[in-house]
């Protein structure tokens, strides 16, 4: 990756987008370890298979612990770990295709249980790792290496696929702005719950998308991400939901519900409901 740290290779196309999420991520990490005194040892990045799994080797320093995973299953090795040590800040990374194609089915049972991590999704609508396929991403009608005569089926809209499942801190960011998709990716990492980080990050090579993105006024182009007004209640639903259908890619934070508890709340409360017998009574109930 640099003269200091060679031993990385990172195997990004120039330009990738996946540079400042990267970029981003190392802020917001090491902010988290001035903020709250913690090791880079009390992070945990879990990552699938894609372009996006380069960022378990994240730092040019000390190093958070890394899992590269198998394809899609991410979010259950998060879960493992999480409940393994609730502790641990656990931040999971995937792309599109990683998280949104065999990986969807995990993101429901996780939002249901609102489990405390936080996972930070790069789309760049397409299969960037196996050269160009479409993905859940992909806008219907192109051209792919899989789809020669257009993708038939429409794409599906991530931020209102995870607001319908019940994710409580939903945000949406782009990658050309490290320092902002860092105090993002800050605040979903503090929010007691399930969080998804939403990243426009682009494919130079299958899926250029930074002029649709950017805009560009002597060619008309409009720009595709616009910032969220300041004044946005979160907490609402309602407004969530207005702003998502806007279209486009909103940036900041979309919606947030601290009103649930996160898993780890939820297991330490059972045991004030579970009834205790004193072993006498456990043995009378058996007939000797």
């Amino acid at each position: 990756m640099s003269a200091k740290n060679p031993e990385y290779d990172f195997k990004w196309c120039p330009g990738c987008g996946d540079f400042g999420v990267r970029r981003a991520l190392e802020f917001a990490m090491q902010d988290r370890m001035v903020k709250f005194e913690t090791p880079m040892s009390n992070n945990v990045v879990v990552a699938g298979i894609g372009c996006s799994g380069n960022l378990v080797h994240l730092l040019e320093g000390e190093q958070p612990f890394g899992f590269h995973g198998i394809h899609g299953r991410a979010l259950p090795i998060a879960f493992g770990t999480k409940m393994a040590n609730p502790d641990l800040n656990v931040v999971v990374v995937a792309g599109d295709g990683d998280f949104l194609s065999i990986g969807m089915e995990h993101i429901a049972p996780q939002a249901s249980r609102n489990l405390n991590i936080t996972a930070v999704v790069m789309d760049n609508g397409v299969y960037g790792l196996t050269k160009g396929q479409s993905s859940p991403t992909t806008v219907e009608e192109t051209v792919t290496s899989s789809t020669p005569f257009g993708k038939l089926e429409p794409s599906i809209q991530p931020l209102d696929l995870y607001l319908t499942l019940g994710v409580s801190f939903i945000a949406s960011g782009y990658s050309s702005k490290p320092k902002d998709l860092a105090s993002i990716i800050s605040s979903a990492m503090e929010h007691p719950g399930f969080s998804v980080v939403h990243v426009a990050s682009p494919c130079t090579t299958y899926n250029d998308t930074y002029e649709q993105l950017k805009g560009n006024a002597s060619k008309g182009i409009e720009p595709m991400a616009w910032s969220i007004p300041d004044d946005h209640n979160a907490e609402d639903k309602t407004k969530a939901k207005k702003l998502i259908d806007r279209g486009g890619v909103p940036l900041g934070i979309i919606y947030q519900d601290t009103s649930r508890p996160p898993l780890e709340v939820q297991i330490d409360a059972l045991p004030q409901r579970a009834k205790v017998n004193e072993v006498a009574t456990l043995l009378d109930t058996f007939d000797l």
